[in-house]
């Protein structure tokens, strides 16, 4: 008998007694392994810690001032216009683009829901509509630009965001519409502004549509096909393609669908300052990009949760409000929002080792 026959036979031989004939090595072995792995297969974890964390220090230096129901609801209010606009930020990363026009886009159609109503006489319901239609529409041209004619995300919305930016001051001739205007003819644009009270704790209708939009596109994200689309075109689109993936369609309705939240934010916007300003939320694209890379999104595509944006703005409010309350100056905030930045990208890069 062969050498090679006997091994094979002692290899049955030993598999049929149960023994151990061969093992792989696991690279995941030991605690800083297993670390890696968890928030590998959780990305949202580790913004979630650093925000309990957040909050514990600051209510252990700030003691019941900001340990209130006021406080922690303060914070909400505060973040919702980030947090809707990083859910829009957040669909268009995740297909390993960028979208630069988010916050001219919002704030364009917050203008011509204003506009349509008080300069044509529009009733305010349609006149909403045509706002959502118009940030649609945007988002849809975006969306083109990007999948058919292969044109980089970042050029393409870096250019949009111009050219919104532009036609929203030309078309407004930069002339705000004043809150007293707005809640005496037109008070169903302040809707996203209408408070209520739980307990001591003040919410807006904003805060809310905020907090359902992340449930609804978490849960499309995670457990439809359409989620799964998103996912592969991020990760990799020329096999996703090859799966059977219509990357076209994904890319259009991811685009759209951005434009869409966008314009709904728009729509909240002027219900958390009241007014229609061509001038508000000019920051609303770095501050949803800075959400979302806390968030731990990857820039790369294909790889976060939608719920980490959402715990990527609170860290932001958290900081923002907690620092202020201690008297600290405003310049200590965006300090420690960029050493987070630079952080995040850093343990996401580690984290990508694992799939690496």
């Amino acid at each position: 008998m062969s050498d090679t026959a006997k091994k094979a036979e002692d290899f049955e031989a030993a598999a049929n007694r149960g023994e151990k004939v061969a093992e792989f090595e696991d690279h995941r072995r030991g605690a800083v392994g297993q670390i890696q792995h968890a928030l590998h297969v959780n990305p949202s974890l580790v913004p979630l810690i650093v925000l309990v964390a957040a909050i514990i220090i600051f209510g252990l230096l700030l003691g019941s001032k900001f340990f209130s129901p006021f406080a922690m609801t303060l914070i909400l209010q505060q973040v919702q216009i980030v947090g809707i606009v990083a859910a829009a930020q957040s669909l268009v990363i995740l297909t390993a683009g960028i979208d630069l026009s988010v916050g001219a886009i919002m704030v364009f159609s917050s203008v011509i829901m204003g506009q349509f109503t008080f300069r044509y006489g529009i009733p305010v319901p349609i006149a909403v509509l045509c706002g959502l239609a118009v940030g649609t529409a945007i988002g849809a041209i975006n969306g083109w630009l990007v999948s058919r004619v292969k044109l980089p995300p970042f050029i393409v919305t870096l250019g949009m965001w111009q050219i919104v930016l532009a036609t929203n001051f030309l078309y407004s001739a930069n002339e705000t519409i004043r809150s007293q205007d707005i809640e005496a003819e037109a008070s169903f644009l302040q809707f996203f502004g209408t408070k209520f009270s739980i307990g001591g704790a003040s919410f807006t209708i904003g805060v809310v549509f905020m907090l359902l939009l992340i449930v609804v596109l978490s849960y499309a994200l995670r457990h439809t096909a359409w989620g799964r689309h998103v996912y592969a075109v991020g990760d990799d689109p020329e096999a996703a393609e090859l799966s059977g993936v219509n990357v076209h369609k994904t890319l259009m309705s991811v685009y759209m669908l951005s434009g869409l939240i966008c314009a709904f934010a728009g729509w909240a916007l002027i219900g958390r300052i009241g007014s229609v300003s061509p001038t508000s939320g000019q920051l609303a694209n770095i501050e949803s990009i800075t959400a979302v890379v806390i968030g731990g999104i990857s820039l790369f595509g294909g790889r976060g949760s939608i719920l980490g944006s959402l715990f990527g703005a609170l860290i932001v409010g958290v900081f923002t409000l907690g620092l202020r309350l201690l008297g600290a100056d405003a310049q200590w905030t965006f300090l420690l929002i960029g050493l987070l930045i630079i952080a995040a990208v850093a343990v996401d890069q580690w984290i990508r080792k694992v799939s690496g």
